[in-house]
């Protein structure tokens, strides 16, 4: 038979050990971009736009993006990621995206420093053609609501 005393241990034991076996719950941060000409730099005369929206959940470190697109001058060669870099400039491809087709979606594990470049919204998505080998279409990634 257990004692007052030896109850109260087995059951703060097993709460201890329900707590320690928790998960973890990943916070997760949801961006946006609206993808058009204007955007571009320098911008062009397309009349192609798009959306993107993306999630980035910190515990994995996972980004989880889908888009679309329209009216583009002909097919998409080419998208990215770029940065870092501000509205208005230009930055190197960081992450390829296959947006062959729209819809598109993808993922791509970060470092620490693409999350932090992410998370100070210094980064852009371009969607890229023939007739505008620089990027057809451009949209600074924002955190969403």
């Amino acid at each position: 038979m257990f004692t007052s005393f030896t109850r109260r241990m087995l059951c703060l034991g097993a709460a201890g050990f329900l707590v320690a076996s928790v998960p973890a719950f990943a916070d997760t941060v949801t961006y946006m971009a609206d993808l058009n000409a204007a955007s571009e730099t320098p911008a062009t005369a397309s009349k192609g736009a798009g959306t993107f929206t993306a999630t980035y959940d910190t515990v994995t470190k996972m980004l989880t993006w889908k888009g679309e697109y329209k009216d583009l001058s002909g097919d998409a060669k080419a998208a990215h990621f770029h940065g870092p870099a501000p509205v208005g400039k230009a930055a190197a491809p960081v992450i390829p995206i296959d947006a062959s087709k729209s819809p598109f979606q993808g993922s791509a594990t970060l470092t620490d420093a693409q999350a932090a470049d992410l998370g100070a919204g210094m980064w852009y998505v371009n969607i890229h053609t023939a007739a505008n080998p620089g990027g057809e279409i451009r949209g600074q990634v924002v955190k969403g609501k």
